[in-house]
Order: C-alpha cells, then sequence, then structure tokens
C-alpha cells in the first residue's frame, strides 16, 4: 500500500489528525489520542501499528506478518504492527484502521466525544 492510500484513508475519518513526530512516523490521532502509527519506505508502507481487541491481539500478534508492537505491547496495550502482508491485507488493514479510531474515540472522555461531534458515531459497548 501506498502512503497516498493511507493517508488518503486516515483523512477520510472525521476529526482525524496527523503529525510526524518519533523520528520519521507517521501519525495519526483522534481527539489528541493515537490511533495508528505508520513507516514508509520510498512512498510504500512498510510497517503499521494500531490498537485492535483483546481477542484481535491474541489472535494476531502469533501471525505471520504481524506481532505485538513494539513499545506499545511490551508495556500492556493491545496494539498491533503489521510488517507484511502474509496474514492480512492491505484492505484488511484499512478495516483495523477504521476499528483502531473506533476503539481510540470509545475511549475519550465523553466531554471531548461531544466536542467533537463523536457521540453517535462511536457504537455502544464498543471495547476500549
Amino acid at each position: 500500500m501506498t502512503l497516498d492510500e493511507f493517508t488518503a484513508h486516515c483523512q477520510s475519518l472525521s476529526h482525524s489528525t496527523y503529525v510526524r513526530q518519533w523520528g520519521d512516523a507517521h501519525v495519526w490521532k483522534i481527539g489528541g489520542k493515537v490511533y495508528a502509527i505508520a513507516n514508509d519506505a520510498d512512498g510504500e508502507i512498510s510497517e503499521v501499528s494500531f490498537k485492535v481487541t483483546p481477542i484481535a491481539f491474541h489472535i494476531l500478534k502469533e501471525q505471520p506478518g504481524c506481532r505485538g508492537a513494539p513499545y506499545m505491547a511490551s508495556r500492556g496495550m493491545k496494539w498491533i504492527q503489521r510488517t507484511g502482508t502474509e496474514t492480512m491485507s492491505d484492505a484488511e488493514l484499512l478495516t483495523y484502521i477504521r476499528d483502531s479510531y473506533l476503539l481510540v474515540a470509545a475511549g475519550l472522555t465523553k466531554k471531548k466525544q461531544k466536542e467533537l461531534g463523536l457521540s453517535p458515531a462511536v457504537p455502544k459497548g464498543f471495547p476500549s
């Protein structure tokens, strides 16, 4: 997947903000909280880290082309890093990015959700 395709997907998620930090990482946030971190090589996505549910973390961390995201997973957070397409296609990755966005949005304070107009968009019972 190209960086441009990844960027377009993240930009399509309302209230997403973008920053380059931690060296040269492409970091996407909702309400000031990170939901995706991507690295690229020559305009192609090389690694992407994102938040997942505990069940998805348990399953994905052992799959080829996926691992617990460095730094995040080592601190008990349920973040996966996709390093290759062996298990997860680009289309599946984009679905996980959207889900990560929803997980992070659901974890924002009710006040922040209301400020962003997200309350109706965050599904009730969506795990945080």
